[in-house]
């Protein structure tokens, strides 16, 4: 067992994975040392608005620039990986000034079309935090194929403590669900920023000075299934992820879209810390491995079941003292948010465990099959929302929407270790 574990310390992949998770770990304590103050702040209701805001957001994200940024880590050299970055940023600019154009227009309209109403004097701040998330996405993607995951690590830290503590002050003095949307959208931009000094002050991580292979035109089209396949795939997800909280607003109320929001943000901070942290640094070892697939599906495996394994210990205590758990921590009044959680946290495990998985897709060139995949279920998930309205019960609609949810992640392992193995096999 020594040996093993000496042979574990010694691995660069679970170093570099360590490194990303004790940046992304220190970036959820001081999340969730604030989150005690800030529920107490805020309310259900003011987190309702909010969650609504970026449910319309993290849908209209991938558009942005889409979905480029992520073909950085692939590209064959450093001028072609600045090939993509640039063509990202173009076209995050165009996508931007043509969404202003549109809400200016239409934006009420669009609002009052969708139920969302609550947030129409905010529709403005969309396309600005668009931007901002196109850009953090170029500069960390860049981040990861130098794999700079000590610089990453810190910019998480540093951005979470600052965005909470003004979120904090900001609720003694205006505790109001508009005040949480506009710290949000500002905060990405202040992302992007970081991102940027942590690239330009390390030598390591500015590019080497090679040859493209071919213009930013030819990037664009050799990558042409990120914008085909992958960007769609990843709003559908994103739609899949926001809908709770859109359809729990307009069927039962700001307050239900509040629980439903805090629960998923809060199960979601494990999830994020050691799901992140694997995939970002799986992503690259993934690619590296293309032309092993024996050594690939190996990893994978490993990856997916330590995962599994972890998510089900991390989430247990969820399940058994949810409501109890919620109330100490956040106040009475968020006790069944605590009821939602332990539906959530099942879901939250297998979406875990995905991480390595999602990251093999691009690898494997499944972005076609992962979009008619995420259609399938976006249905799925939907109806299950939707029996629960029928119902007139909420956690009804969570508990179905979670399972359907587990399900999904579930399939999906399936369906990529058969790619996987197909290739196995050939080689």
């Amino acid at each position: 067992m020594l040996i093993r574990i000496k042979q574990l310390g010694q691995s660069k992949f679970v170093r570099n994975v360590a490194i990303v998770a004790t940046g992304t770990a220190g970036a959820q304590a001081i999340t969730m040392a604030f989150a005690p103050i800030i529920t107490r702040l805020y309310g259900p209701e003011a987190f309702g608005l909010l969650g609504i805001y970026m449910a319309i957001i993290t849908v209209l994200m991938p558009v942005a620039a889409l979905t480029y940024p992520i073909a950085i880590v692939l590209a064959k050299t450093d001028a072609d990986a600045k090939g993509i970055a640039k063509l990202s940023a173009i076209l995050a600019l165009s996508i931007a000034v043509m969404t202003s154009v549109l809400l200016l227009v239409a934006g009420d309209w669009i609002a009052e079309a969708l139920s969302m109403q609550a947030v129409a004097g905010f529709m403005l701040l969309i396309p600005v935090a668009m931007l901002f998330s196109a850009f953090q996405q170029i500069f960390l993607q860049w981040l990861v194929r130098k794999k700079q995951f000590r610089t990453t690590a810190r910019v998480e830290v540093m951005k979470a403590l600052i965005s909470n503590s003004v979120i904090a002050g900001v609720g003694v003095v205006h505790p109001a669900g508009a005040a949480l949307i506009i710290i949000t959208a500002v905060s990405q931009g202040f992302h992007a920023v970081l991102l940027w000094f942590g690239i330009r002050s390390s030598k390591e991580a500015l590019p080497q000075a090679d040859q493209p292979t071919g213009t930013v035109r030819e990037l664009a089209r050799r990558h042409r299934d990120f914008p085909a396949y992958r960007a769609p795939q990843v709003a559908l997800n994103a739609l899949t992820q926001g809908l709770p909280v859109l359809m729990l607003a307009v069927f039962f109320g700001p307050a239900a879209a509040g629980f439903f929001a805090l629960t998923r943000s809060v199960l979601a901070a494990p999830a994020t810390l050691v799901g992140q942290s694997v995939g970002n640094v799986f992503y690259p070892k993934a690619t590296e491995l293309y032309e092993n697939p024996t050594e690939l599906q190996r990893i994978l495996y490993k990856a997916t079941f330590s995962l599994v394994a972890l998510g089900g210990m991390v989430f247990l205590p969820v399940l058994v003292a949810g409501p109890w758990l919620f109330s100490l921590v956040f106040g009475l009044e968020w006790r069944e948010a605590g009821e939602f959680a332990r539906w959530i946290a099942i879901w939250m495990t297998f979406s875990l465990s995905a991480r390595p998985i999602i990251s093999t897709i691009p690898v494997l060139g499944m972005q076609k099959f992962f979009l008619t995949y995420e259609v399938t279920f976006l249905s799925l998930k939907f109806a299950s929302l939707c029996l629960g309205v029928y119902l007139d019960e909420v956690m009804f609609s969570v508990a179905s929407y979670s399972l359907v949810s587990s399900v999904f992640y579930i399939l999906l392992f399936f369906m990529v270790c058969k790619r996987l193995a197909g290739k196995v096999s050939i080689s």
